[in-house]
């Protein structure tokens, strides 16, 4: 798995493409709206001067910087109509793009007033040591993610990975912040304590068993799918607070958790799932946007589509059963 070439969302705008199957990161996005527009206000009524430097660490497996420049004049216009409503003219600004990893030092110390990151943080910088395709004996067979057969030691192995990378992101981001500057993060985690509950260890493990059945087909190699691992880890939020006080770099303001259904299209708060077939396709096509690259460099692009199918059939028949959703941690922290 070569992080830097495959981990990206599915490109362009075909019925695949990240583009028409990002409504789940929208959802998250329209939650913390309210948290991020306090964060906003907060940080610029104590600037000494009206300038303010905010940075988006993306979405997702990554960023589409040629979204985000076309869709520049869309945001002039809408900023555009509200000043002349107001009688006022359009404040300056400036965008620019940093193709990087936000597990790098990205800009000058003391520069950024304010870094915002959604679904970004449960993705990790690389697979655990001893988790790569590579290594001999494969320590997870027979899962892509931690699962009930996962060895108690690998489950190990993906929180010290979680933590590395977590405090590793403070300790850049506490150089490039201002003081007093804020950060607001949203990303996938867990609701309890316990490493192998959750939704998106149930939701990986459909996905698993949909390879497994491509194994059992004769389509994969048994092999490939024993030396795959996702590089991604769901936290508790007793797990989130601990590495943030273990930096002693930042004060949480707040840390919550808010669940939302697998299906990002259903928006009802009931246990019952009203078209299950329409749910497990929405699902699939959900996770095939942000996952695509990942499996066809590692399974090969033309296995896909009847992976995805046999997972969204799998998301089907779980959900006809119970209806499971994603635990999302939302924090936000202001620099020591």
């Amino acid at each position: 798995m070569r992080m830097e070439h495959d981990f990206h969302m599915a490109e362009g705008e075909d019925d695949n493409s990240y583009a028409k199957n990002s409504r789940l990161q929208e959802n998250a996005l329209v939650e913390t709206k309210p948290a991020l527009q306090e964060a906003v206000t907060q940080v610029y009524a104590a600037l000494p001067h009206p300038t303010m430097t905010i940075v988006d660490l993306g979405c997702s497996s990554g960023n589409d910087f040629n979204r985000v420049f076309r869709s520049v004049q869309r945001f002039k216009n809408s900023i555009g109509g509200m000043c002349r409503r107001k009688g006022e003219e359009i404040p300056a600004f400036f965008i620019a793009g940093l193709p990087s990893s936000y597990y790098r030092r990205l800009l000058p110390r003391s520069s950024v007033h304010l870094f915002h990151s959604s679904y970004c943080l449960h993705w990790r910088s690389r697979l655990p040591h001893g988790l790569e395709g590579k290594k001999r004996p494969y320590l997870n067979k027979g899962n892509i993610y931690i699962a009930m057969t996962t060895p108690p030691s690998v489950v190990k192995m993906y929180q010290e990975e979680f933590e590395k990378d977590m405090l590793l992101l403070l300790r850049l981001r506490h150089e490039e912040l201002v003081a007093g500057g804020q950060m607001m993060l949203t990303f996938l985690g867990r609701k309890h304590g316990d490493a192998y509950s959750g939704g998106l260890c149930r939701l990986l493990g459909l996905l698993s068993r949909s390879v497994q059945s491509l194994v059992d087909e004769g389509l994969v190699e048994k092999e490939k799918l024993d030396s795959f691992n996702l590089p991604l880890y769901g936290p508790s939020m007793e797990e989130v607070k601990a590495i943030v006080d273990q930096s002693q770099q930042f004060r949480m303001n707040h840390i919550k958790l808010f669940e939302t259904n697998w299906d990002p299209y259903d928006d009802s708060e009931g246990n019952d799932v009203r078209d299950s077939v329409q749910s497990g396709i929405n699902v699939s096509k959900t996770l095939r946007a942000v996952m695509e690259p990942l499996f066809a460099s590692h399974f090969g692009e033309s296995v896909l589509d009847e992976l995805f199918k046999k997972f969204a059939y799998n998301v089907e028949v779980h959900l006809k059963k119970e209806k499971t959703k994603y635990s999302v941690i939302t924090l936000s922290l202001t620099r020591i």
